[in-house]
């Protein structure tokens, strides 16, 4: 069996990112390290659920990085999908935490969604199935 057990996310900021995505949005810390030149190594993952699932917060500068995360933001486009048990609680948690929300919840196919500003250079969508 093949299962995900880390993706990354292209930052603008780790020290910043690893704020706003364990401060904020209530993941814990998995690995945390400097890994030399003052360049940290920086994984979170879901607060006490799937412990083999990691979120690499990865330097976003450098030829390949840049243009992607551009033409993602540009377009309007997350960098990743979180899902949540209750979206509006989430939404309504999450703005009075000042997070900047580019879509409100909304209802859309099978689920509803929203997408947030990160802080760091993305958008990142969160999602409830209906029913």
């Amino acid at each position: 069996m093949i299962k995900v057990a880390m993706t990354s996310v292209y930052v603008d900021d780790v020290a910043k990112a690893h704020a706003f995505y364990t401060d904020v949005l209530g993941f814990e810390t998995r690995m945390h390290m400097n890994v030399g030149g003052g360049t940290l190594f920086v994984t979170v993952g879901a607060a006490g659920a799937q412990k083999d699932v990691q979120l690499l917060l990865e330097p976003g500068q450098g030829p390949i990085a840049e243009p992607y995360r551009a033409a993602l933001r540009r377009a309007g486009l997350p960098c990743i999908v979180f899902s949540v048990d209750d979206l509006h609680a989430e939404f309504k948690r999450l703005s009075r935490l000042g997070v900047h929300f580019a879509q409100k919840p909304q209802k859309q196919g099978p689920m509803y969604l929203a997408i947030l500003d990160d802080t760091v250079g993305n958008w990142v969508q969160l999602t409830q199935m209906k029913g």
